[in-house]
């Protein structure tokens, strides 16, 4: 029993391990999606290389969580609790990761536009941005926490960021017929809010296996094939 026991402790202690390093690694992507709007917004190349550099380390941090993962289902034998929680991080980490890849994009496009003599003011794209970084930040707490408000939050923000693509896209094209000439910089807009929306849907992700984690429920297709076609 006492054994029993001290294998618990240990495994909690591994649990919250797994949770600081899925906060730090969350946390530092929402540092590269901001850093690489913020390159889009001011055509800053400087620090659109600086996002660039960023992710290899991204990467790391997601080998090493899934890996510390796989250690844990194979050497503590975790029961159905534990294996969801287990299961949500290495979900998670993929999309966190995922996320990092978005924000290198973005970066790689405030290059592209700055290099086209393009123009970024004319939209508020950083204001989309905060939302989704919000998104991200509050669908970690919620992880931690095991938060079902905090998931609903998050999945009700998703709208806002749907109803502000739809409205700066429109503004987009509207600017397209007003500067032809700006038709190449444009495009690379549009894929960037593209971007931005993708990061809230991949966060929308994360917060629909928190709520699994924490009730054992698993979001329905027909949630998925909405999102997707958001």
């Amino acid at each position: 029993m006492e054994i029993s026991s001290y294998a618990r402790h240990a495994f909690n202690d591994q649990i919250k391990v797994l949770e600081h390093d899925l906060l730090e690694m969350g946390s530092r992507a929402e540092q590269m999606v901001g850093e690489a709007v913020e390159s889009l917004s001011k055509l800053d190349t400087a620090l659109a290389r600086g996002v660039l550099a960023k992710d290899d380390d991204i990467d790391e941090r997601d080998l090493s969580i899934e890996s510390r993962c796989l250690q844990m289902l194979a050497l503590q034998q975790p029961m159905a609790g534990d294996l969801r929680v287990i299961g949500t991080a290495m979900k998670m980490i993929t999309d966190i990761e995922r996320i990092g890849d978005l924000a290198v994009d973005i970066a790689k496009i405030s290059m592209k536009v700055e290099k086209e003599f393009g123009e970024t003011t004319f939209i508020d794209i950083p204001g989309m941005a905060n939302i989704a970084r919000s998104m991200l930040c509050e669908v970690l707490e919620a992880y931690v926490r095991r938060d079902l408000a905090r998931v609903d939050e998050v999945c009700r923000r998703d709208e806002e960021v749907d109803d502000l693509y739809r409205e700066l896209r429109e503004q987009i094209f509207d600017h397209m017929r007003a500067h032809p000439e700006q038709v190449v910089s444009n495009s690379w807009l549009l894929l960037a809010i593209h971007h931005v929306e993708r990061i809230a849907d991949h966060t929308v992700n994360i917060a629909e296996r928190v709520r699994f984690m924490v009730t054992g429920e698993m979001p329905t297709s027909q949630e998925h094939q909405g999102r997707s076609l958001s």
